[in-house]
């Protein structure tokens, strides 16, 4: 390994990786009892900080994240439903069960029991949840609480909350920070969506509040489209969705808006031709400690989540996202999205993530490593530069690519993302590659009958340099990845 290249990134974990589970979880968990005891004031300066993981999906990049934070030496607790497949890793040291039908119990629970110095939530929903839950307390008069203080310790002041879900006050104070942006107003009703689009013209992008991974936009290029878009978005959930919902997969967000029939609020932006950026940024009380921006390459449809990005340097986004961070005094793990003007490159901020995206788990080297940066705050420790886990500025996500096409040219060009050091995590991905349905499309999945390919284990060397994998056919439902 290069001189200057730390190796903390293979510590505690990767001391001894044939450690029964059992009993890393066992030290790990002394180490916790040992932190609880020499810090009973909680103040956020551990040598093992303790980090709550919170989802309420399946999704793979949440057991990533988690991965990527106990390596550092964080001591990892997990709030997901049952079946998350973080229980395929040796990553958390504790698991709380989140009740979709009780979920700000769930939440409360975990925290009380975790007592963690962080919290992150893995989609929106979870962001929401903590919200909610802030906003409980402080009706009840319990704004001092821990509950209260580690949910504002962990995202920014609750002053912030709403501009996460409100797409016109976010853009309004980006402007005000002098941040290029689309032109975004709240739009009540037909009317003034037909005013809206006299005045700004066509395509338009229709956005619902409250809404994630691309369900609540449309683009329509006509005023007709333009109309049926608007009516089908700002329709409250039907009933039977309601049902649904809560019935099999145990949340019952819906339920709410569908019986009372509350519809959704409404937002109209220009589009913008061009290419689509993200970022994903560390950062603590208005100060960024780690940013990744990236391009996207390919996604999982139009409206939904990359599945391949590029490492990119743009000046503009680094600005935007610094502002947005400092004037909303955020702390904790956000994403921000953005669009690329094909004519001119320049960069328009059209919205931000209040949570941690598919990204968040790469390590890319100094100031581009995430939990690095959540790891070094927390404990108050200085970290050596990093290795990046690549030289190749263009990564494949694993699963998500693999299982939006299986024959993807990315998958040998690109660094595949590949998690070899939990085989149990690769072969899950592989055996479930069809239930992905909260992250990938129907459309794109492969008959049973159809024979896929599952990605056969390189030498270290070599994925590390971000290498073409060698691939193997094997039976879809099997599932098996081969030694070689």
């Amino acid at each position: 390994m290069a001189t200057g290249c730390a190796v903390l990134w293979k510590l505690p974990r990767r001391v001894n990786v044939v450690r029964a589970r059992g009993e890393f979880k066992a030290i790990a968990m002394a180490i916790r009892e040992l932190n609880n005891a020499a810090g009973s004031s909680h103040s956020v300066s551990r040598l093992h900080p303790t980090v709550l993981v919170a989802t309420t999906s399946r999704w793979y990049p949440t057991v990533r994240l988690a991965m990527a934070l106990a390596n550092y030496g964080c001591v990892v607790e997990m709030l997901c439903p049952p079946a998350h497949p973080i229980a395929k890793t040796t990553a958390a040291t504790k698991i709380h069960r989140y009740h979709g039908l009780a979920p700000l119990r769930s939440f409360a629970a975990a925290i009380a029991n975790a007592q963690p110095d962080l919290i992150i939530p893995g989609d929106d929903l979870a962001a929401r949840h903590l919200h909610r839950l802030y906003e409980m307390e402080r009706k009840n008069g319990k704004t001092n609480s821990h509950i209260s203080r580690v949910i504002e310790r962990s995202l920014g002041p609750a002053e912030s909350f709403p501009v996460a879900y409100t797409r016109s006050a976010f853009i309004e104070l980006a402007l005000q920070e002098g941040i290029r942006v689309p032109a975004t107003k709240a739009i009540a009703n037909l009317d003034e969506l037909k005013d809206w689009i006299v005045g700004n013209g066509l395509p338009v992008v229709l956005k619902a509040n409250g809404t994630s991974g691309g369900d609540g936009v449309r683009l329509a290029r006509t005023l007709e489209e333009a109309e049926r878009a608007f009516s089908s978005l700002q329709a409250p959930p039907s009933l039977l969705r309601a049902v649904k919902r809560a019935g099999i997969d145990h949340d019952v967000t819906l339920v709410g808006p569908a019986l009372l029939r509350r519809r959704f609020e409404m937002n109209a932006q220009t589009f913008i031709e061009g290419r689509e950026a993200t970022s994903q940024v560390a950062c603590w009380q208005g100060k960024v400690l780690a940013a990744l921006h990236f391009e996207v390459i390919n996604k999982r449809s139009a409206a939904g989540p990359a599945t391949v990005v590029r490492l990119i340097d743009n000046a503009d986004i680094s600005s935007a996202v610094e502002r947005m961070v400092r004037r909303l005094k955020l702390s904790g793990v956000h994403g921000f999205d953005f669009m690329l003007e094909e004519q001119t490159g320049n960069a328009y901020l059209i919205e931000m993530n209040p949570r941690a995206t598919q990204v968040g788990h790469l390590a890319l080297g100094l100031g581009r490593d995430i939990p690095a940066a959540l790891y070094a705050t927390l404990s108050r420790q200085n970290l050596q530069p990093m290795c990046a886990v690549t030289e190749n500025d263009t990564i494949a996500l694993f699963p998500q690519e693999w299982i939006r096409d299986p024959h993807s040219s990315f998958l040998r060009s690109a660094y595949h993302d590949i998690p070899w050091e939990e085989p149990e995590l690769v072969r899950d991905c592989a055996t479930n590659r069809r239930k992905q349905s909260s992250w990938y499309s129907r459309a794109n999945w492969i008959k049973s009958s159809t024979p896929v390919r599952t990605p056969k284990p390189v030498p270290a060397s070599a994925k590390t340099y971000g290498v073409a994998l060698d691939w193997e056919t094997t039976e879809s439902q099997q599932g098996v990845i081969k030694p070689q």
